[in-house]
């Protein structure tokens, strides 16, 4: 193994038990389907990581002890995989962790990409106001001075603002550098990817989204841990202590407590707020033909949709926004600089 151990990413995850279940479905064993990736692999970690479990496996040690030796595999897949090894059904709890992880990653995707082409937008915007300022207002102001006159109004305030990122550009740089770090905090450290969920959970304008992609996140989990075997308290426990949203933890204690007090299981999850009325209605059903895993998997589905759906609206609606501002801005700037020249011109014409 490296020193650096670095726990695997979602399509890691994904593409791993996807692997494992057509091995599996194969017929082929968990020791000898690991055998059989490792000598396919390329990736020298990735070498590194199998090499490890197949050597738990020559010792003796059950799959998901193996898997656990390597240390980069979340509590999460580990839990699963022993109840799949304990239920007899490794190849279906494989193939739902595949699916699982594969859903997460398309979420986070998704996210990612709602974030990152306005932050793109925004720093280009940036770049184009700081550079009419710094070096574009400075020149029309030569002009107007050896005109004889100077800028007022709004292209004299801009004209202070770049006279002063001029002059404290290294506290300015400085500051940038601070920002730049707290966002590598933010992204790469487990307890800045904690706030930043926080936050997120949190903040007005994404918290519908969030729990949106909580009741789907557990719509999924409980799908998988019903299809592996576990009971619906047993299922309710491990995704409680899956799920980083506080709020969907509470609406978790109070589906159990709903339980105790006798109400079925799809009673209780809307009681409780977990789905919407629709959802809880199909789970009804569910619950009563015997299929309650086929239809929150149909569930987990829908709010993945939902989710796609308002990040792309988000999108349409951010996107024009900002291409919008920066015009009307640069325009603003042009103008107030443009038309006072105009007319000092027109009165020495």
């Amino acid at each position: 193994m490296s020193k650096k151990i670095r726990q695997l990413n979602n399509e890691e995850l994904a593409m791993f038990c996807d692997q494992m279940a057509m091995v599996l479905d194969a017929g082929i064993s968990p020791m000898e389907g690991i055998m059989v990736m490792n000598e396919d692999t390329e990736n020298e970690e990735g070498r590194e990581i199998l090499e490890l479990i197949q050597e738990k496996c020559d010792e003796g040690s059950s799959f998901h002890k193996a898997l656990a030796t390597s240390r980069v595999f979340p509590k999460y897949a580990l839990d699963m995989v022993e109840i799949g090894e304990k239920s007899g059904k490794l190849d279906e709890v494989m193939r739902s962790l595949a699916f699982h992880y594969r859903r997460e990653e398309n979420i986070a995707k998704g996210i990612k990409n709602a974030v990152t082409y306005p932050f793109i937008i925004i720093a280009m915007m940036l770049v184009v106001i700081l550079v009419l300022v710094i070096k574009v207002l400075p020149i029309f102001n030569k002009v107007f001075t050896e005109l004889g006159s100077e800028m007022t109004g709004f292209s004299r305030g801009l004209l202070n603002v770049g006279t002063a990122l001029s002059k404290y550009s290294v506290i300015f740089v400085c500051i940038f550098l601070v920002l730049v770090a707290c966002f590598l905090v933010l992204t790469k450290t487990k307890a800045g990817k904690k706030l930043k969920d926080k936050m997120f959970n949190s903040f007005i304008v994404t918290r519908i989204l969030s729990e949106k992609i909580a009741s789907g996140r557990f719509a999924s989990a409980m799908a998988m841990t019903m299809s592996a075997g576990l009971d619906i308290d047993e299922s309710l426990d491990m995704i409680a202590g899956l799920v980083d949203n506080k709020k969907m933890q509470d609406k978790i204690a109070k589906c159990k407590e709903y339980m105790a007090e006798g109400k079925t299981i799809s009673d209780a999850l809307g009681r409780a707020g977990i789905f919407s009325n629709t959802y809880s209605r199909m789970l009804m059903v569910g619950y009563k033909t015997g299929a309650m895993d086929k239809v929150l998997e149909r569930i987990a589905d829908g709010y993945e949709q939902e989710v796609d759906e308002r990040i792309s609206n988000a999108i349409a609606i951010i996107e024009p926004t900002l291409v919008i501002v920066l015009s009307v801005f640069i325009c603003l700037v042009l103008m107030s600089v443009m038309l006072p020249l105009v007319g000092i011109m027109t009165s020495i014409g």
